[in-house]
């Protein structure tokens, strides 16, 4: 037996309850230690990547639970190690008011406890969809899950936005408690007895080493170059992840709940650039994989571009809909290359499509804590350098821009132009 349309969509809300409480750790504590707290943006991206780094270990999480089983239970103890480590992240900003070394500290335990409790949960999540779906709807079910994922993160930012205000310890601290608690409580009903009714399909074991397996994914021309691709665009991608918070917060004005909302707001175009893809793709097979990822690289250049604009004219009420922009097409291009992604992991050797699953997912990781980080630490020496909050934060955004540019032209080679439409990677078409 596989898993039901029903039950995938179950496990979808394990995502969106991830998406959920990571968001609030990226996104809402990075903008109070930048702005309320006054501390250099480098420390929460150093933070930040210390979570994406040790997710580097998710072959291990996906390892154990192969073979020890019960899936479920590494799923469960994955989602509470990462809502205890939320909760110890934000008592760390907290602490960071009355002593940076308690804070510091704490903070590295919590946002460690962050990355391993996503690694653990997220992988073995993945694991039980990848052995438990029949193959006709495993990218259906992929899709799935990732969109609820961000629909999770958009609605927890917009909605902790708009409670947060006016913002004090003690209420952000409530309110991380309670979604930390309905996260883990969805979860538990989430995953309860799906487990026992499906029968994962396992293949008979491979006895090549894992050392063996990656020299010979890497000795693949089209493997190895869509790796450089991922970890270039995801580099890009995740620059401006720390900083465009702390931006509407210093150059607009906004509030922690206002700046939270433009968060929201963000991950929900993220949302609909997503939606349009597979609309526009698979009901009317408008473009090919390769358009629609240098499409959402070449319309995220011209967003950053405009966001960058806007922060010489102080106009707040235009700050939104460029956020929104770049969402879109940061989600047209994210699961255009998704698509792609799945489309070659089935060439080159056989039996290999979860070790190259697994390079290119760590390419995204390491990418994404670099991107954070870089992005981060460039505002910081670009305040010293100017001495205007606008132009420095404008500064890094237009880097970031280049980079989607780079991406695109990179896709244009990387991506092969078979004519195949975006319907090709869903089931049934």
């Amino acid at each position: 037996m596989t898993l039901g349309w029903a039950s995938i969509a179950r496990l979808g809300l394990v995502q969106m309850a991830l998406g959920s409480i990571v968001v609030l750790t990226t996104s809402t504590l990075n903008r109070l230690m930048v702005v309320e707290l006054a501390l250099p943006a480098v420390l929460p991206g150093l933070l930040v990547a210390l979570h994406y780094g040790i997710q580097i270990t998710r072959p291990n999480w996906g390892f154990m639970s192969d073979a020890g089983g019960h899936r479920t239970r590494w799923i469960i103890g994955g989602m509470v190690v990462l809502a205890l480590g939320a909760l110890g992240a934000t008592v760390g900003v907290m602490l960071f008011e009355t002593s940076f070394a308690a804070g510091l500290a704490l903070s590295i335990l919590a946002y460690a406890l962050i990355g391993l409790g996503v690694g653990a949960s997220g992988t073995s999540l993945l694991a039980l969809l990848a052995t438990a779906t029949a193959p006709a709807r495993r990218a259906a079910a992929a899709t799935i899950t990732w969109l609820m994922m961000i629909f999770g993160i958009a609605v927890t930012a917009a909605t902790v936005g708009a409670f947060l205000d006016p913002y004090t310890p003690a209420l952000l601290l409530k309110i991380v408690g309670v979604v930390t608690g309905v996260a883990v409580l969805i979860t538990i009903l989430a995953v309860r007895g799906i487990e026992a009714r499906v029968q994962a399909t396992r293949r008979p074991p491979d006895t090549t080493s894992f050392l063996d397996g990656m020299r010979e994914i890497w000795a693949e021309p089209a493997a190895r170059n869509f790796s450089i691709f991922v970890f270039l665009s995801m580099t890009a991608y995740f620059m401006q992840e720390l900083i465009l918070e702390p931006y509407a917060g210093l150059v607009f004005g906004l509030t922690p709940g206002q700046t939270t909302t433009l968060s929201g707001a963000q991950n929900g175009g993220v949302f609909l650039g997503m939606l349009t893809v597979g609309v526009a793709g698979t009901g009317f097979g408008l473009g090919s994989l390769r358009a629609w990822v240098v499409a959402g690289c070449l319309g995220s250049a011209g967003s950053l571009a405009l966001i960058t604009l806007l922060g010489g004219t102080g106009i707040a009420a235009a700050l939104t809909p460029a956020v929104v922009s770049l969402g879109f097409f940061n989600g047209m291009f994210a699961v255009a290359a998704i698509g792609s992604m799945m489309g070659l992991a089935g060439q080159g050797r056989g039996a290999r499509e979860g070790t190259r699953m697994g390079v290119w997912g760590a390419a995204q990781a390491i990418a994404a804590g670099f991107g954070g980080l870089l992005g981060a630490a460039a505002v910081d020496v670009m305040r010293l350098a100017l001495s205007n909050d606008a132009q420095a934060f404008g500064a890094v955004f237009l880097a970031e821009a280049t980079l989607f540019i780079l991406a695109a032209l990179m896709a244009l080679r990387v991506i092969q132009h078979t004519g195949r439409r975006v319907a090709a990677t869903v089931p049934g078409e």
